[in-house]
């Protein structure tokens, strides 16, 4: 299986990565017990099909080791050059409070050591408190290490359109910010993408495909509750779908969304990434990898050959319309983490 061009982007000068990442948050635990070795076979398989992009974090269980115990694998069996077609980004999640040279520069130096590389592809930068403002603190220490080689690119995850732009005055230049998105949680389309445009910064979205409720799994399901949520990623997102509209609507957005996937002969997760693809400044989604444990490339990559048409928005637009406006009752992109 090869992946198209169309696969692609060219996302800094030095960065060419694939517009479905492979998203390890699923091995930080609750989502089924992770085993290295069937980690680490799982994820050459990854690249060998050409989803060569990861989104990880610094909180991610062992996903920092592992994608350091594969880059030492790949190089040892394929050559040194295997690895420069392989891009990891991680994040760093702080706990608020004062920021200080050293500070960063020892959690950025741990990432470093845990990954096996002398430089980060792109730190993405989480902060929990708008009030406490060292984040402000935190980023300039960074942006000097990203002089120094340290890091490549900086980018945010979850920060709202309001501080994003306090950030952008600050003279700071941060490529991407990583925000929730999907059919259920549209919020990144009221303030997010044009204040992303306006400063040629890009999206990487999760909560995509809701966790895999946005799937043929639950079309005329009754409504799962309790035990039947097996993974903290239902819980999560099943918890979006109550404040977006409940599970009548969704599975009106469902049955809906069934009829736009056997239109193109894909599947509904399929259609559920490729809307949010399509969107401005969206540069990639991020899908959970459930490694050694689920494998969907096959499936994921029938994304890259699909083409919305008017007719299959208007089809999924007259089912959002009814549902709650989710910037209202929620906030911008991560309030839900600020209150």
């Amino acid at each position: 299986m090869s992946l198209p061009a169309s696969s692609y982007l060219q996302f800094t000068p030095d960065l060419n990565i694939c517009r479905i990442l492979n998203g390890m948050w699923q091995v930080s635990g609750g989502h089924g017990r992770i085993d290295t070795k069937s980690a680490i076979q799982s994820m050459f398989k990854y690249i060998d099909a050409g989803f060569n992009t990861w989104d990880l974090a610094d909180h991610y269980g062992p996903a920092e080791d592992l994608i350091g115990e594969f880059r030492r694998q790949l190089a040892a069996t394929r050559g040194q050059a295997a690895l420069s077609h392989v891009q990891a980004f991680t994040k760093w999640v702080p706990r608020p409070g004062k920021m200080t040279r050293k500070i960063v520069e020892e959690n950025i130096n741990i990432s470093l050591r845990r990954m096996d590389v002398e430089s980060l592809d792109l730190l993405q930068f989480h902060w929990w408190e708008y009030k406490d403002n060292n984040y402000i603190y935190a980023l300039k220490y960074m942006a000097e290490l990203q002089t120094e080689g340290k890091i490549k690119h900086l980018a945010l995850t979850n920060f709202d359109a309001k501080h994003l732009q306090i950030i952008i005055e600050a003279g700071i230049k941060i490529v991407s910010n990583q925000v929730q998105f999907s059919l259920v949680d549209r919020r990144p389309e009221v303030n997010m993408i044009q204040l992303c445009q306006q400063h040629s910064i890009k999206l990487f979205t999760y909560g995509s495909i809701c966790g895999g409720l946005l799937s043929e799994k639950y079309l005329g399901k009754p409504e799962p509750r309790g035990l039947e949520l097996t993974t903290i990623s239902l819980k999560k997102y099943k918890n979006m779908i109550d404040a977006w509209g409940g599970w009548g609507l969704f599975q009106e957005l469902l049955f809906t969304l069934k009829k736009i996937a056997d239109k193109h002969g894909v599947s509904i997760s399929n259609v559920a990434v490729r809307y949010v693809l399509d969107q401005p400044a969206v540069g990639g989604v991020i899908v959970g990898a459930r490694l050694g444990i689920s494998e969907h490339l096959e499936d994921n990559a029938k994304v890259f050959n699909l083409a919305l048409d008017g007719e299959d928005l208007n089809l999924i637009n007259a089912v959002s319309i009814q549902s709650r406006d989710l910037y209202q009752s929620i906030g911008d992109c991560g309030d839900e983490y600020r209150r």
